[in-house]
C-alpha cells in the first residue's frame, strides 16, 4: 500500500511540474505579445527608421503617429529610379516608386518588430500591387530594410504573421534594401488629420484608424494623448 501510494504522490508530483512549467511557457509567450509599451522619455538622439510600403500613405500615417516612441513619420516615396518624384509621376506607375511612410522611432521604447506587428494589421499584405481598390505598383506591400538587423527581423516577422494566418493566403511583401526617401509634397503630411471628412478618408482611412485604436489601444501601445 506504502509503495502505490508513493508511486502516486510521485506521479501526480511530475505532472504538477509539467503543467506549471506549461503554464508558464504560455504566459510568457503571452506577456511578449501583449506587454505594454513604456511611457519613458523618448531619446532622440537615438533615434531608427523604418520604411514601410502598405499601400495609399494616407492610410497607416496617422496610425503610426498614434505609437508610443514613435518620433515622427513622414509621409513619401521610396524605391523608384526618379530623383525627386511628384505626386503625379508616382500616380503613373512609371517611377517605379511605392506610397511610403518613413517612421523615426526610438528602439527603447518600441523595437522594429513592433512596428512590422503594426504594419501586417494596417495592410493586406497577400494582394500584389494592391490595397483595396487603389491599383498600381506606387500600392505594394514593401520594407525597405536599413541594415541586416532589420533584414532579419523583417523576413522573421513576414513568416511569424504568414504562420498565424492573420491574412488568408501567400504574403508577397517585398523585402528590399532602403536606397532613398523623397517626402511627399507638404498637403500629404498630416493629410487625414486636416481632411477627415474628405470621402476617401471617411470611408476609407477613418474606419481603419478606429479600428487600429481600438485593437493597440487595448494592448497599451498607444500615447496617452490619443483618444481612444
Amino acid at each position: 500500500m506504502g509503495k502505490i501510494r508513493g508511486f502516486f504522490f510521485s506521479d501526480m508530483k511530475r505532472y504538477l511540474l509539467i503543467f506549471l512549467s506549461l503554464f508558464l511557457v504560455n504566459c510568457n509567450g503571452q506577456d511578449k505579445k501583449t506587454k505594454p509599451l513604456t511611457n519613458q522619455k523618448m531619446d532622440k538622439n537615438n533615434l531608427e527608421y523604418a520604411t514601410l510600403a502598405g499601400g495609399c500613405f494616407w492610410c497607416v500615417e496617422s496610425c503610426f503617429h498614434m505609437l508610443k516612441g514613435v518620433e515622427s513619420v513622414t509621409s513619401g516615396y521610396s524605391g523608384g529610379h526618379k530623383d525627386n518624384p511628384t505626386y503625379e509621376e508616382v500616380c503613373t506607375g512609371t517611377t517605379g516608386h511605392a506610397e511610403v511612410v518613413e517612421i523615426a522611432f526610438d528602439p527603447k521604447i518600441i523595437s522594429f518588430k513592433q512596428l512590422l506587428e503594426v504594419f501586417w494589421f494596417l495592410h493586406n499584405p497577400t494582394t500584389l500591387n494592391r490595397q483595396g481598390n487603389d491599383i498600381g505598383t506606387q500600392y505594394r506591400s514593401a520594407i525597405f530594410y536599413h541594415s541586416d538587423k532589420q533584414k532579419q527581423e523583417a523576413e522573421e516577422s513576414m513568416k511569424e504573421s504568414e504562420a498565424k494566418a492573420e491574412w488568408n493566403g501567400k504574403y508577397v511583401t517585398e523585402i528590399v534594401p532602403f536606397k532613398k526617401f523623397w517626402s511627399a509634397e507638404a498637403y500629404h503630411q498630416g493629410y487625414y488629420d486636416a481632411n477627415p471628412n474628405q470621402p476617401y478618408c471617411s470611408a476609407v482611412v477613418g474606419p481603419k484608424i478606429q479600428k487600429f485604436k481600438k485593437h493597440f489601444g487595448e494592448l497599451g501601445w498607444l500615447n496617452e494623448k490619443v483618444e481612444h
